[in-house]
């Protein structure tokens, strides 16, 4: 009836386009989340409720459905059991080893570093605000600090001044996922622009998409284009430390490697082994998109050519206060700005409650450069306005 089980342990706006892509050629679908009614579960064949850090919850629910692959989707996950339940004969994607390096920054920030030797920033980690501050004064101002375990940016900000680096501290330890007060303290980087290099590591080798730039605010993606205009000597190193970086951790799935990129240099920053956010700009611009490229690494199905489409751009559709109470104006405004070889797509996400910054949807279109692409997509995104009762 189905030709794999596959069991998402998160369920957000990732998981619900990666769901789309496996229902497509016939997966049955398990979503997994710690709140009920989240994007992947609207569309699964199955749903189960309860953090991804419950060790316990995590091993029952995997003995329920006995899929054959678990797909994490996020960060926050009991690492320890998945290494368990890999080594009892589940199969992790990409395995348990990426997961676990990449769940929090300083894992793969020193797996990259001092055991691949990749171009990193310099960075120190910090347990106290105290060593945050020490680890200011060897890095250099300004620096960033970060939670070394969140989401989308939250707890990210950069400290100006010495003045700045407890506050900052407080406020990457308010907003950090996990039990532990741990940041990074990193070297700011004066970079041209950053990329996100989509890289899927398959049974025949590895490929790469496109380089995908992108545009942050407080450590989180606005706006995404695709191709990112950098130098080809840029280009070929990012690569090399993809590739690098992909083949150490293992196994078959999408990678979304990030880079800063200044002048010729690619200089290393995070990797997710899943879809990334940014990578959404690739529903439009590239066949097959990231989750359709993930899944068919993940089931050992052909990958024939990644084809670049069109230049292509994608801009967040943002909430602006938490409520479990609203709706939807101006789809129709932003879908009319589409032109014919200029095609505009709006993405709801159908979460099930807003908070403030929280992403709800994404706007996406392509155009004849990046740039226009970029233009274009933005005004799609500014004409959904997200409505609440009174």
């Amino acid at each position: 009836m189905y030709i794999a089980t596959l069991m998402l342990l998160g369920s957000g706006e990732l998981g619900r386009e990666f769901a789309i892509a496996a229902k497509r050629l016939g997966c049955r679908i398990i979503a997994c989340d710690r709140y009920a009614n989240a994007p992947a579960m609207q569309l699964a064949d199955a749903s189960e409720v309860f953090p991804m850090l419950d060790g316990k919850k995590l091993r029952a629910a995997v003995e329920k459905y006995n899929p054959d692959v678990i797909i994490p989707e996020i960060e926050a996950i009991d690492t320890d059991t998945l290494e368990a339940l890999e080594k009892g004969g589940c199969r992790i994607i990409p395995s348990a080893k990426a997961v676990q390096l990449t769940m929090n920054r300083d894992g793969i920030r020193d797996f990259a570093a001092k055991e691949l030797g990749l171009v990193t920033s310099k960075y120190r980690f910090a347990e106290s605000r105290e060593e945050a501050i020490a680890g200011a004064v060897e890095v250099g101002l300004p620096c960033v600090i970060k939670p070394v375990m969140s989401s989308s940016g939250k707890g990210q900000s950069t400290a100006r001044k010495s003045e700045d680096v407890g506050p900052a501290w407080d406020y990457a330890v308010s907003n950090m996922r996990g039990d532990r007060p741990r940041v990074i303290v990193e070297e700011f980087i004066q970079f041209d622009s950053e990329i996100t290099l989509l890289t899927v590591a398959t049974k025949d080798g590895v490929l790469f998409c496109a380089p995908v730039g992108h545009r942050q605010e407080h450590g989180d993606y606005r706006e995404s284009w695709q191709p990112a205009g950098i130098p080809l000597e840029a280009l070929q190193s990012a690569r090399f430390q993809a590739r690098k970086v992909v083949e150490a951790l293992g196994g078959h799935g999408i990678f979304g490697v990030e880079f800063f990129v200044r002048g010729d240099q690619a200089i290393f920053s995070e990797l997710s082994p899943r879809p990334h956010d940014t990578g959404m700009v690739t529903l439009i611009s590239q066949f097959p998109n990231e989750f359709e490229l993930h899944l068919r690494a993940v089931l050992g199905l052909p990958i024939p050519s990644i084809e670049l489409l069109s230049p292509s751009a994608s801009a967040v559709i943002l909430a602006d206060k938490e409520s479990d109470e609203f709706s939807y104006d101006g789809v129709a405004d932003a879908l009319a700005l589409g032109a014919p070889g200029r095609p505009v797509d709006i993405r709801i996400f159908a979460k099930p409650k807003t908070l403030k910054n929280r992403r709800m949807g994404v706007a996406l279109a392509r155009g004849p450069t990046a740039e226009e692409a970029v233009e274009r997509a933005r005004a799609a995104a500014s004409r959904v306005k997200i409505r609440y009762p009174g």
